[in-house]
């Protein structure tokens, strides 16, 4: 794991959830969690730290699909915005960089 990897799933402690799935959120920032938005390349791989989003542990159950709300598609689309809102915080926090 890169130092740049820890930095990024450390800042998520005491962040508010980007997924804000209604109905499902708990809003708890003790929960929140650098949830993995999709798949990684193979069996039991994860996707690059910067495919992911702060997420409470309520929506990282439905992101995982260990509870349904909504179809998975609908859910997949929460997790992708806040994949969006997350990364601006990353770049705010000066986390990721995009090149000049």
């Amino acid at each position: 794991m890169s130092l740049i990897s820890k930095k990024i799933r450390n800042s998520a402690r005491g962040q508010q959830c980007q997924v804000r799935i209604p109905g499902v959120c708990n809003r708890n920032p003790e929960t929140v969690v650098l949830a993995h938005v999709g798949k990684g390349s193979g069996m039991g791989q994860k996707c690059d730290d910067i495919h992911a989003t702060y997420a409470c542990s309520a929506c990282h159950d439905a992101m995982d699909g260990r509870v349904r709300e909504n179809t998975p598609q609908v859910t997949r689309l929460y997790a992708y915005d806040g994949m969006v809102r997350t990364q601006k915080l990353l770049l705010e926090q000066e986390l990721i960089q995009v090149a000049k």
